[in-house]
């Protein structure tokens, strides 16, 4: 699986185009509309972009969600009809773009990371959200919706969404994908403990494999999620028409969620850096307790090797000398030399438990 997934013209290619996009799966897009006051709520499926045309002349809110994979004629009919610059469509339709906010006369352009996991990897979705004086029109290139949760509460008429204005369902927009990132966290904090045991019991090849994909997957997941914080706070700074006052801090509590989740991903890079200490001490240990054992044998089996030796030496048929081997000729000189030895070694054992060193 790619680790980086933007997509891109070939250089050269005019500011503004559109093309398709070269994917190996086609993802059929969907648009659904909901338009809703504090007294008034209707939600529709539109398969022409012209029909939303009628609600934009209506006071309510109208909240626009593309679903899917559209194609550059749809998006230049969005474009039409709501007046979306040329360089902001393009960002829609490049999906891989770094999150950001940028401000067009009277609407402001969000591009935001939602992280998920496809087959137990890390992966980057881009959310693209226009928001104007009373409408919201939010792009998502995937087949999960992740936005049920606030359609949920705009039937139920639950929460402030449908007593607010625009800046308030932007918020709510918002928080949601950011808050993505805390399952995502936690699933990686079940990894980190998971491989933690694995470390001190017994470390192989493939648990370095492991905390090698970690540590990459991690440093995606920054490079994702560390703009969302300079988003939210440029968004608190700058003054815009679009939000009001009694919505700020609603987004600073969006800005503090941001800060946690940073907090937290550092400190499980932090860990993982420890991990590989830690794997390195866990090899270094494991060798060197079995180097322990086999000095431990050596050091048994040299004086033995050194007796075998000495009586190796064919000596016992000097008849001569009075300094031959007369233990070859003992009756019981086999045995008695096989219970020195067992003596020898038991000996040493004995001294190197009491050493500690065995």
């Amino acid at each position: 699986m790619a680790i980086f997934t933007k997509q891109y013209h070939p250089p050269g290619t005019a500011p503004g185009t559109l093309s398709d996009l070269e994917t190996t799966e086609s993802i059929e897009y969907r648009i659904s509309l909901i338009n809703f006051s504090d007294t008034y709520f209707e939600e529709i499926k539109v398969d022409k972009v012209e029909k939303c045309r009628a609600f934009l002349k209506q006071p309510e809110i109208t909240w626009i969600h593309i679903q899917g994979q559209p194609t550059p004629q749809i998006l230049h009919e969005f474009a039409t009809l709501f007046e979306i610059h040329p360089l902001a469509l393009e960002d829609i339709h490049n999906t891989g773009q770094r999150p950001k906010i940028e401000s067009y006369d009277n609407q402001l352009f969000t591009i935001i990371n939602l992280p998920i996991f496809v087959d137990d990897s890390i992966i980057s979705e881009q959310i693209s959200i226009f928001a104007g004086s009373d409408y919201v029109i939010s792009f998502h290139m995937s087949e999960k919706d992740s936005f049920e949760p606030i359609r949920k509460r705009l039937r139920k008429h639950s929460g402030k969404i449908r007593s607010r204005n625009v800046d308030y369902l932007l918020y709510s927009l918002l928080d949601i994908i950011i808050d993505e990132g805390f399952p995502v966290l936690e699933t990686f904090g079940e990894k980190i403990d998971t491989l933690e045991e694995e470390l001190l019991e017994k470390p192989t090849n493939n648990t370095l494999k492991k905390l090698h994909n970690l540590k990459r997957e991690l440093l995606i997941l920054r490079r994702m999620l560390w703009p969302h914080r300079d988003l939210l706070n440029k968004l608190l700074r700058d003054e815009s028409n679009l939000i009001n006052d009694d919505t700020t801090i609603y987004l600073r509590d969006c800005y503090d969620h941001t800060v946690q989740i940073m907090d937290l991903m550092e400190t499980y890079r932090d860990m993982t850096a420890s991990m590989l200490d830690l794997y390195l001490s866990s090899i270094s240990y494991k060798l060197n307790d079995v180097m322990r054992v086999l000095t431990v044998i050596s050091t048994i089996f040299i004086p033995l090797t050194f007796i075998v030796g000495v009586y190796g030496m064919n000596f016992s048929v000097n008849t001569k000398s009075s300094w031959a081997m007369p233990e070859l000729h003992w009756e019981y000189g086999y045995p008695i030399l096989w219970i020195f030895m067992s003596g020898i070694a038991l000996g040493m054992l004995i001294f190197f438990k009491r050493k500690g060193w065995f």
